[in-house]
């Protein structure tokens, strides 16, 4: 049976060509993130009873009622002024209504209606919209009595749900594809883009949030003096001259001694898992702190995971003496994170936009490095070159004896060398080659593995 739900006008022109967008919305610890997590069938969101976890919007592709979607999550509605953190929520969570398409509202069955509930019924009454109201915690017998309530809002009839224990979701999910706009025509002759994967990471306050706002031209995330606002990695979709981008800012990450709270551990792991699905990070600093212990972690950490890494040294307009930030920098980078030798350094001011415009050419280039690949006909002339500068040394009074080189795979660029022993060549060699390679062929920036494959007979045709 189809859901009455609320619908008012026709909304606003929207970009038919994007995927519908489902808003779930309601008052803190109603179960928005719960239920979030459940439609998309996945855990992205935090979860915790602390009211308020949710301070940015997140977003989701997932798929309901056979249609691809973009699901969002929002900060908890509370009635607050508008300078202070709930009341940059609350307008965070009022921009995600007036992109949606079908908002989800979201009440707690066990608590009862309450005032703020009224209140922003009567708001989402006014909405463009369809309205779904959504009885979350109503599991059991009592709980679908207990939704009934929900009627005086004015919305249509309450679906009741438990989004912890999976109740009533197949008849939410029916609801919201019967209120999707339709499906649009795809347009002819049109190719599809390589999305471009990017997460932005750093310690607290060096402006991360700032940055993706700039990015997208929009208070996408509640920004502030308070450290530590952002506690979820959330997500966002936009487009640049070369193509579309997915492009994910993240809690910042401090030592690990100073992580006290379980929400924080949450938040760092959620960080960790932004930064292994990204392609390239973008490492936000403090340019009034510079490149600090912590700042290398998180970078040798990107590097571990293969991940190509590009700095944005952020509030660049409150330095004094940039030549001398500068190098100190430089000078970091060279002694700390030569594994990432000629990372590409962006000057920039997030809250005034200046260098901005530099940052993502410095993105796409790097991006390009990390997917290059190198003939086998030119790896060998450059490795036959680098044997003959430096033979390889002696290990145990024998010379290594290494034969050819190849490029498996890059993202992020591989080399295989093959030879006599060469599972023994010392990590001096090995740098030796490394540090060629980049020069070489031009990536800096990018992390480069090297494996070696030893042979026992020498005349081997082994093959990677």
């Amino acid at each position: 049976m189809a859901r009455s739900g609320h619908s008012g006008a026709e909304g606003p022109d929207r970009d038919t060509s994007a995927l519908p967008v489902v808003a779930i919305l309601g008052r803190p610890n109603v179960g928005k993130s719960s239920l979030f997590n459940r439609l998309v069938g996945r855990r992205i969101a935090i979860v915790d009873d602390t009211p308020g976890v949710t301070r940015d919007r997140k977003e989701a592709e997932t798929q309901i009622a056979g249609r691809d979607i973009l699901l969002i999550d929002t900060a908890g509605l509370e009635e607050a002024a508008p300078e202070t953190l709930f009341g940059r929520m609350r307008a965070s969570s009022e921009a995600a209504l007036e992109q949606a398409d079908v908002a989800v509202f979201v009440i707690d069955a066990r608590t009862g209606i309450t005032a703020s509930d009224r209140a922003f019924a009567n708001w989402l009454r006014r909405a463009r919209r369809p309205v779904l109201l959504v009885a979350n915690k109503a599991e059991g017998r009592g709980g679908a009595a207990a939704a009934m309530e929900a009627y005086e809002l004015g919305l249509g009839d309450p679906i009741a749900v438990s989004a912890e224990h999976n109740e009533g979701i197949a008849g939410l999910m029916e609801a919201i594809g019967e209120h999707l706009p339709d499906k649009p025509e795809a347009p002819e002759g049109e190719e599809e883009s390589k999305l471009l994967r990017l997460a932005i990471l750093g310690r607290p306050n060096a402006g991360k949030s700032t940055l993706l706002n700039t990015l997208l031209g929009e208070e996408r995330m509640i920004t502030g003096p308070e450290p530590g606002l952002t506690r979820d990695a959330i997500a966002a979709q936009w487009q640049d001259d070369e193509g579309p981008i997915r492009i994910v800012d993240t809690a910042g990450m401090r030592k690990r001694a100073r992580i006290n709270h379980r929400l924080e551990e949450m938040s760092v792991a959620s960080s960790i898992n932004a930064l292994r699905e990204a392609e390239v990070v973008i490492l936000v600093l403090d340019a009034l702190l510079g490149l600090e212990e912590q700042d290398i972690r998180i970078a040798r950490l990107a590097e571990r995971e293969g991940r190509a890494v590009v700095i944005a040294l952020n509030k660049w307009d409150a330095v004094e003496d940039r030549a001398a930030a500068r190098q100190r920098v430089s000078d970091t980078l060279e002694t700390s994170l030569n594994q990432l030798r000629g990372i590409e350094v962006v000057t920039i001011s997030a809250a005034t936009g200046a260098g901005v415009d530099k940052l993502m050419p410095a993105v796409r280039r790097t991006h390009e490095r990390w997917n290059r690949r190198v003939g086998t006909g030119a790896l060998n002339r450059w490795f036959s070159d680098m044997l003959e500068r430096h033979q390889p040394p002696l290990v145990e009074g024998r010379r290594l004896k290494l034969r050819y080189a190849t490029m498996p795979k890059a993202r992020p660029p591989t080399i295989t060398i093959f030879g006599t022993r060469a599972e023994q060549l010392p990590q001096e060699y090995q740098r030796y080659l490394l540090n060629g390679f980049r020069e070489q062929f031009d990536m800096p920036g990018v992390p480069i593995r090297l494996q070696l494959r030893g042979t026992d007979n020498p005349y081997s045709e082994e093959q990677d």
